[in-house]
């Protein structure tokens, strides 16, 4: 057997991967990493709560979703004992909007709690917006306090783990949404930049693409692993 590690995005709670956690067999043991849903901190913080979460029996394999990206990384590039490989989904190694940064100060009072639904489904879901789709991300918002979304997003704007990324020792695959109005193609070709054996697949799907692609992301993540382990 081996395991999978997941590393939420800026929700934090885990609990928009359970349709893709279910896509895999009894042969893969899922592991979902949650993060605090009400003390806002930083990378550097929740890179250690991370770790609690790496199997110590195991070989496993780490994927970081969006803002998880930087702490798969920095895990991946310390080379713990059983890892096998990287996989990074509509996620980035360095600020994925730069230019965005001179706005971080803002959003120590940004509202998050009152942005509409629909802004945040536009940027998220996209034409493959649906209700259940949309609920799901309503709840899981719900469970976590505007100052700590406020915290990640600051974090995400400052974040540069390049170096980190030019050091890691395993496979790295690439998920890339082509519709991904959060994070640019830029930033899959950073990560290839810096990492030139890595291999990026992509999928015609928005920024949750895990959420809107479950099955098919599911696939190509387990023929990574296989190509790799041989389950």
């Amino acid at each position: 057997m081996v395991a999978l590690v997941l590393l939420p995005g800026l929700d934090g709670t885990g609990l928009l991967f359970a349709n893709f956690a279910a896509s895999f067999g009894p042969d893969v043991k899922i592991t979902v990493v949650s993060y605090p849903t009400d003390t806002a901190i930083g990378y550097s913080e929740l890179e250690p709560i991370a770790r609690s979460f790496l199997p110590k029996d195991l070989p496993f394999f780490l994927l970081g979703e969006s803002f998880s990206g930087p702490i798969a990384i920095s895990i991946a590039a310390s080379r713990p004992s059983g890892l096998l490989g990287l996989v990074l989904c509509c996620s980035f190694a360095r600020s994925p909007r730069p230019s965005l940064a001179v706005f971080r100060p803002l959003l120590a009072v940004a509202p998050v709690a009152a942005l509409p639904l629909a802004l945040l489904s536009f940027f998220v879901l996209g034409r493959f917006s649906s209700p259940a789709l949309r609920r799901s991300l309503a709840e899981s918002l719900a469970q976590v306090s505007p100052s700590v979304l406020r915290a990640r997003a600051r974090a995400a704007l400052l974040v540069d783990v390049s170096a980190l990324l030019a050091s890691v020792g395993v496979p790295v695959l690439y998920l890339r949404a082509s519709e991904d109005r959060v994070v640019p193609e830029s930033a899959s070709q950073s990560v290839v930049a810096l990492a030139p054996a890595a291999k990026v697949v992509e999928f015609q799907a928005p920024h949750f693409l895990l959420q809107v692609l479950p099955s098919q992301a599911a696939v190509v993540v387990r023929e990574f692993m296989e190509n790799r382990r041989g389950l």
